[in-house]
C-alpha cells in the first residue's frame, strides 16, 4: 500500500492513492534535474523571469481549483485556502521582479590594488522537503528563489499531500520550464537519505518537525550538504497593560487559530501583564467561544478539522496531560465527536513546567494563557523555551516596545500586529526552530555560490 494517500480529514474517508516512488524512478529523477540544471544554470534571467511570471499566471487561474485540492487534503477552511494561493501568486512574482537584481554582481574595495567582485552563481540540484500545513505556500518559497538562481529542484511533499504535488509538478509544465528543472518525487525516507547522500544534490531545505529536521541535518552533515531548516515554534504573544484589549483579543484569534492552529509561527503562548489579564482573558474567551467550527468547505467556518486523527488524538493528549495536572479549561478542551478529526478551540489557563504544554509545540487549536508582572518576568516567560522563530508584542509604547523586541530570543518580532507572512520579509528562526532564512533577498542568498573574481593590480 501507498504511503502518499488523499485522506479527507473532514470524513476520514480516502479518496486517492498514489504510488509511492521506485527507485528506479528515483535515480531516473535525480537524472533528469542533474541534466535540466546544466542548461537552466546559463539560461537568460530574461527567461526565469517570464517561467516565474507564467507559473504566478498558472495559479492565480486555476486559484478554485488549486484551493478545493488542500481543503480534501488537509482540512484547510476554503477562504484560506484561496488566500494561501494568493500569497503563492506574490511570491513568485516577487523573484520574477527582484531576483535579477539579487543576482548582481558586488564589487569588493580591497586593499591589494586591482579590482575583486563577488559572482552570485547557482549550485546545483536542490532537495525540498515540505509539509503538509501550507502545501502550495511553503514549497513557493523554497522553489522561486532557487529556480531565479539558476538551481533545479526535487521536491517531496508530505504524504498526506500527493494529489498538490501533482499538480505543482504540472504547473511548471504548463508553465514551460525545461523538463527535470522541477520534478516532484513520491519517496520514502530511505530514499530521502540516498537523495541527500548524491553527489549530484547540493543542498537540502526541510520544513516540518524538529525530529524530521534533525534526522535531515544529520544525513547532510554527514554528506557534506548545506542545509536549510523551519521547524517548529511556540511563539510567544506579548500583552502589557497599555494595550487595547478588545483589538488585541480580535488579533489574538486571527494569530491562534487560522489554519485551525496549525501554524509554526501561530502565537501559541498569550503572556499577559497582571493588571489587564482578567479582561484579557474573559475577551479572549469570548472571541474564541464563538469560532464557527464545522466543514471547511462551507465559507463561514473558521476552524476547520486537524489534518488527521492521529494529529487530533495527539493535541488531546497533550491537553488531557495538562488538565489531569491541574491546568484550567477556560472554554473548549476536547475531541468533536463524529467524523472527522474535529477539535474544539481551546483556551488553556494554569499551565506549568511539569506540564507537556508548557514545553511541547501545541499543533492545533489550542492557546495557552500565562499571567506575569511586567516585563522582565514577561521576557524571562517568552525566552524559556526551546523555539525561538517568531514573538508579538502588544503595546501603544513604541519605545518600549523596541526594547522589549531587543531582549526576546527569536528570528521574528512582531509589533501590535501577529506574526505574520510577505514574500520580501525574511522568515526563519533560531535555537530548535530552525536554520537558514526564506523569503526576501535572504531566501535568494542560502544556495547560491559567491564566486570570488579578482584581478591583480599593475
Amino acid at each position: 500500500m501507498s504511503m502518499y494517500a488523499v485522506t479527507n480529514p473532514a470524513t476520514g474517508v480516502v479518496e486517492a492513492t498514489y504510488p509511492t516512488a521506485t527507485d528506479e524512478q528515483i535515480q531516473e529523477a535525480m537524472a533528469k534535474a542533474h541534466n535540466a540544471y546544466t542548461q537552466w544554470l546559463v539560461s537568460a534571467l530574461e527567461e526565469r523571469v517570464a517561467l516565474l511570471e507564467s507559473v504566478a499566471d498558472i495559479y492565480e487561474a486555476r486559484a478554485e481549483e488549486l484551493a478545493a485540492i488542500i481543503t480534501r487534503e488537509m482540512g484547510k477552511p476554503i477562504k484560506q485556502a484561496l488566500g494561501e494561493i494568493g500569497i503563492v501568486a506574490a511570491i513568485y512574482r516577487y523573484y520574477a521582479k527582484n531576483g535579477p537584481k539579487y543576482l548582481e554582481d558586488e564589487e569588493l574595495e580591497i586593499a591589494s590594488g586591482g579590482t575583486a567582485l563577488v559572482r552570485k552563481e547557482s549550485v546545483g540540484v536542490l532537495l525540498g522537503i515540505m509539509p503538509w500545513n501550507f502545501p502550495y505556500y511553503q514549497v513557493a518559497r523554497f522553489a522561486a528563489p532557487n529556480l531565479m538562481n539558476g538551481n533545479t529542484v526535487l521536491l517531496k511533499h508530505a504524504p498526506q499531500c500527493p494529489e498538490s504535488a501533482a499538480a505543482m509538478e504540472e504547473i511548471f509544465r504548463e508553465a514551460g520550464a525545461p523538463e527535470g528543472a522541477y520534478v516532484n518525487i513520491y519517496a520514502t525516507n530511505d530514499q530521502v537519505a540516498d537523495i541527500i547522500a548524491d553527489r549530484r544534490v547540493q543542498g537540502v531545505s526541510l520544513t516540518g518537525s524538529e525530529r524530521a529536521g534533525s534526522a535531515v541535518a544529520e544525513i547532510a552533515g554527514r554528506n557534506l550538504k548545506k542545509v536549510v531548516l523551519e521547524l517548529g515554534g511556540s511563539d510567544p504573544f506579548l500583552v502589557f497593560d497599555d494595550a487595547d484589549i478588545n483589538r488585541t483579543a480580535k488579533l489574538g484569534l486571527r494569530a491562534r487559530y487560522g489554519n485551525t492552529g496549525q501554524a509554526c509561527n501561530a502565537a501559541k503562548r498569550f503572556i499577559v501583564d497582571s493588571s489587564v489579564y482578567e479582561d484579557f482573558s474573559s475577551a479572549l474567551v469570548e472571541q474564541v467561544s464563538g469560532i464557527k467550527v464545522g466543514d471547511p468547505t462551507v465559507e463561514e467556518n473558521f476552524v476547520g478539522p486537524l489534518s488527521s486523527v492521529a494529529a487530533r488524538d495527539g493535541l488531546a493528549e497533550q491537553v488531557q496531560d495538562a488538565i489531569d495536572k491541574g491546568a484550567t479549561v477556560l472554554t473548549g478542551g476536547k475531541p468533536i465527536d463524529g467524523p472527522g478529526a474535529f477539535y474544539e478551540p481551546t483556551v488553556l489557563a494554569g499551565v506549568t513546567e511539569k506540564m507537556r504544554a508548557f514545553s511541547e509545540e501545541l499543533f492545533g487549536p489550542v492557546a495557552v494563557l500565562y499571567k506575569v508582572d511586567g516585563e522582565e518576568q514577561a521576557v524571562e516567560l517568552a525566552n524559556n523555551s526551546d523555539y525561538g522563530l517568531g514573538a508579538s508584542i502588544h503595546t501603544q509604547d513604541t519605545e518600549r516596545a523596541q526594547r522589549i523586541a531587543a531582549q526576546l530570543s527569536s528570528g521574528m518580532v512582531a509589533i501590535n500586529e501577529p506574526s505574520s507572512t510577505s514574500p520580501e520579509l525574511p522568515f526563519g528562526g533560531v535555537k530548535r526552530s530552525g536554520i537558514g532564512r526564506e523569503l526576501g533577498k535572504f531566501g535568494m542568498d542560502e544556495f547560491i555560490n559567491r564566486k570570488l573574481v579578482k584581478i591583480a593590480g599593475r
